[in-house]
């Protein structure tokens, strides 16, 4: 589709408008590779399957087109280059696998509307597979860095002191680069912990003449702050005075906060908020996996 800065604040409001006022986000790409028979168990984690078996994920892409997503988000979450150098890749060879991140969505997007094609159905649905050819969107996806330090951080945004807003510029920039290049429509910063995270990402995006939007996704774990205990309306007016920035919001949250948070977030913004949360469970980062929270009512 691609949008383009000279108009991307209008080109996501027809986007949506087009799509009936709201958009769907495709759901947990990690999910549904593990469902399909990949080993994710890796510092990589879904990123992994970019190196083994990339055929998967744009099974998972076109699951998820035929179930009615909008908006389908590139497997490069966990992917960076200094992930794929420490095993043992070149510089040009992780940069080789973001970039096929995006030409995998895309190539799925492209599959998917040669089906529509074929079909003509009127309604849209055969065998419980939408086949409907509507706009699309590709957004390349950018974790935090406490996703490439795979320690359970980007859940708590502590990355300590050593940390600074320039280390974190250095650490993305040449990503969120190659991304931008590879074609999406956009790139989402995804699980942004903390305060910092989100000004380099903004900071980025103006310095780097980054020729294509981005939407900031933060987490949070109490329904009122981000992870790391910043204030979730700060996080917002970051987004919100980032020229580049065309939606905000909030994913890899339990549900019970979702509706507190967005009203918080409509204190400060006029872009559109998206909401893509978990599950309701807890991530454990010793174990690495996910594990089921009780919360206790008591009346």
């Amino acid at each position: 589709m691609g949008f383009g800065i000279g108009n991307s604040s209008s080109a996501m409001t027809d986007f949506l408008r087009q799509s009936g006022g709201y958009a769907v986000i495709d759901g947990g790409l990690a999910t549904e590779l593990e469902r399909h028979g990949a080993d994710l168990n890796d510092p990589l984690w879904s990123a992994k399957c970019l190196i083994s078996s990339p055929h998967l994920i744009k099974t998972v892409h076109l699951d998820y087109l035929e179930a009615g997503a909008d908006i389908i988000i590139t497997a490069s979450y966990q992917a960076t280059i200094q992930g794929f150098e420490s095993k043992g890749m070149s510089r040009d060879e992780g940069e080789a696998l973001l970039k096929r991140s995006v030409e995998i969505a895309c190539e799925a997007r492209d599959t998917y509307y040669e089906r529509c094609a074929e079909h003509h159905l009127s309604e849209g649905i055969k065998n419980d597979k939408i086949l409907k050819k509507r706009p699309i969107l590709v957004a390349a996806s950018v974790g935090s860095y406490g996703a490439y330090l795979a320690d359970g951080s980007e859940y708590d945004g502590n990355y300590g002191d050593a940390v600074t807003l320039s280390t974190l510029k250095e650490f993305h920039r040449r990503r969120v680069q190659v991304l931008a290049e590879a074609g999406p429509d956009l790139i989402a910063f995804e699980t942004i912990p903390n305060k910092l995270e989100a000004q380099a990402f903004a900071e980025l995006l103006e310095e780097d003449g980054i020729n294509i939007p981005a939407w900031f996704a933060f987490n949070s774990k109490d329904g009122v702050n981000v992870v790391s205990g910043d204030s979730v309306i700060e996080c917002a007016s970051i987004a919100e005075s980032c020229e580049k920035a065309i939606a905000v919001g909030i994913n890899c949250t339990p549900p019970r906060f979702i509706r507190g948070l967005i009203l918080s977030i409509q204190k400060v913004t006029t872009k559109p908020i998206l909401i893509y949360p978990n599950s309701g469970e807890t991530y454990d980062p010793d174990r690495k996996q996910w594990v089921v929270t009780i919360h206790w009512c008591i009346r």
